[in-house]
C-alpha cells in the first residue's frame, strides 16, 4: 500500500535483495542493539526508519541498501517495514531493470568469493543471502576506524574484497580478532588509498614510526581492541 510520499509498508518476505552476501556478525550486533532498545523506543525507531527500494517488474520492491538492518529485524520478530521508493520502474523488462540498477550503482552480483553471479541468481528474500565473513571483517573494521563511512555504493564491499585478497578466509572464521588486527594494518597502507573512505597512515604512522617489529604487532593488537565507534542500526 503506497502512500502521497512515495513510502510503503511491505511485508520482508516480500521484499527482494540488489545482493548476494551479507556479514552475519553485522546482522547479529544490529539484532542485539534491537533488543537494547525498550519497546516504546523500538517502536518510534521503526516508524522512523525507511528503507530504500526500487519498484521493479510485477511492481516487487528491490531494496537497494540495509539489507543487514532488514535481516536483523526479521529476525527478532519484525513482519513489516517501511519502505522508501526512489524510482518506478514498474515498465522495465527484467534484463533491462537490473541494468539500469547496475548503471546507478545499486545492485552487486558477486558471491562470498567474489565471483559474479547472473541476476536470476541473486536470492528472491533476504532469509536467502549468504554469509560472507569478510563481509563482517569490512564492517568491523570500519568501526574500529580503519577507514571513514562513505557515500559511494557498496563502499563496504569493495573494502570486503581487498580484506579477501589478503587475509585467509580461515582466519576470519577461525581467529576473527586476529584477522581484526591484520586488516588494521593493511587499511592504512598505500595498497588501500584507492578505496572509498581511506583514512591513511597518519593514525598508523604515530603509533609504529621507529618501533621494532614484535611492537608493531603490539600495536595493530591494540587498535583493533580499542572501543570502537558505536554501532548502529
Amino acid at each position: 500500500m503506497n502512500d502521497e510520499s512515495g513510502l510503503a509498508a511491505v511485508a520482508i518476505v516480500d521484499l527482494l535483495p540488489t545482493q548476494v552476501t551479507i556479514g552475519m556478525r553485522e546482522v547479529d550486533i544490529k539484532r542485539q542493539l534491537w533488543r537494547e532498545k525498550t519497546r516504546k523506543q523500538s517502536m518510534n525507531w521503526l516508524k522512523a526508519v525507511h528503507i530504500p527500494a526500487v519498484l521493479g517488474p510485477e511492481s516487487r520492491y528491490y531494496i537497494i541498501d540495509r539489507h543487514h538492518l532488514t535481516r536483523a529485524l526479521y529476525e527478532e520478530g519484525i513482519d513489516e517495514v517501511t519502505v522508501n521508493i526512489l524510482a518506478n520502474w514498474t515498465g522495465l523488462k527484467h534484463n533491462a531493470f537490473w541494468s539500469a540498477l547496475e548503471c546507478r550503482g545499486w545492485t552487486h552480483p558477486f558471491d562470498d568469493e567474489n565471483r559474479r553471479c547472473d541476476y536470476h541468481d541473486i536470492p528472491g528474500s533476504v532469509l536467502g543471502l549468504i554469509d560472507d565473513p569478510f563481509r563482517s571483517l569490512a564492517g568491523a573494521l570500519k568501526r574500529a576506524g580503519g577507514y571513514a563511512k562513505h557515500k559511494a555504493p557498496f563502499s563496504e564491499f569493495r573494502w570486503t574484497d581487498f580484506l579477501r585478497s589478503r587475509i585467509a578466509r580461515e582466519m576470519v572464521e577461525h581467529d576473527f580478532d586476529g584477522a581484526l588486527a591484520l586488516a588494521l594494518s593493511l587499511a592504512p597502507t598505500v595498497e588501500a588509498m584507492h578505496l572509498p573512505g581511506w583514512i591513511g597512515p597518519r593514525q598508523y604512522r604515530l603509533e609504529n614510526d621507529h618501533a621494532e617489529p614484535d611492537q608493531r604487532l603490539s600495536n595493530d593488537a591494540k587498535l583493533a581492541s580499542r572501543p570502537a565507534g558505536p554501532p548502529s542500526l
